[in-house]
């Protein structure tokens, strides 16, 4: 996987699709230039090829490949087409924050207790190996375009979002990159669920069937942190949903939590918010 070819967006927002078309060229001819477009361009070529630059970038983008256009960059022909050439378009808006993959995307941000935010992690330029489903999707997009958008509103959001987990590369992509931050996602909701229990690194291998050493590795890898560094800045977060939505005292908030004693949840607790326990709750309760 080339670094450099990702577009990392982090959810939520989700991406919201626009709209669709399919276009057909003849030989010599080109696709537009366009500066700030304002919404995602995505091209997909089912027959010939098309020769397209954005800012200092060019590709050759051929049958069974795509193309993912940021908004705000200027879109180029390099080349007219050689021959005929064929290729779905999709316009697409995301208000969220959106960037090129770089080094800090290595390492995936703490989760809030109360919220779940993911990545989307698309390819600029590919040759996905599901090419075909892609292409039916693509198809049925198109199927329902000239539909009211009332009626067909639902069912292109559905079918877009389908689309999208087609061509996530975290998804589908291979190697020993992908094994790392599955076996990390799986730690991450392990964590999640038995966050009250006492657990070790040495606990954590012998339920995953991996050495601790490689279970750390991955964690810090994919999130930035060990597991047992995630685990308490995950008890935190929990810590302050209770202290905000229960009159609890504090020792049953500590034991919620999953801290076996309430002076070392408060210590904690402060450390990492600034806050006592019950200053935090004075100030976000009121």
């Amino acid at each position: 996987m080339d670094p450099s070819n990702l577009i990392v967006m982090d959810l939520p927002p989700t991406p919201y699709y626009l709209d669709i078309g399919r276009t057909r060229y003849a030989p010599g001819d080109s696709h537009p230039n366009r500066r700030d477009l304002g919404v995602f361009d995505w091209l997909f070529v089912v027959q010939g090829s098309l020769r397209i630059g954005e800012n200092d970038k060019a590709w050759v983008v051929s049958q069974g490949q795509s193309l993912l256009l940021f908004p705000d960059r200027y879109h180029y022909t390099t080349e007219p087409c050689p021959e005929e050439t064929e290729f779905y378009w999709i316009h697409f808006d995301y208000r969220g924050n959106c960037h090129a993959y770089g080094p800090a995307d290595d390492a995936v941000p703490m989760r809030h207790a109360w919220a779940n935010p993911g990545r989307l992690t698309l390819p600029q330029y590919a040759a996905p190996v599901t090419f075909a489903r892609i292409e039916r999707l693509l198809g049925q997009l198109l199927a329902i375009s000239g539909e009211r958008r009332s009626n067909a509103y639902w069912e292109e959001q559905r079918l877009f979002l389908e689309l999208l987990r087609e061509m996530d590369e975290r998804e589908y992509a291979g190697g020993a990159s992908l094994s790392s931050r599955k076996l990390a996602e799986q730690i991450e909701a392990y964590l999640r669920q038995h966050f009250r229990d006492e657990l070790t690194n040495e606990d954590l291998a012998d339920h995953f069937h991996f050495h601790p050493n490689y279970v750390v590795r991955c964690m810090k890898e994919n999130y930035g942190c060990t597991p047992l560094e995630y685990l308490h800045r995950y008890r935190i977060e929990q810590a302050k949903l209770l202290l905000i939505k229960t009159e609890w005292p504090m020792a049953h908030v500590a034991e919620q939590a999953g801290f076996r004693s309430a002076p070392y949840f408060s210590h904690c607790f402060k450390r990492q918010t600034g806050l006592s326990p019950l200053a935090f709750r004075k100030r976000y309760s009121e």
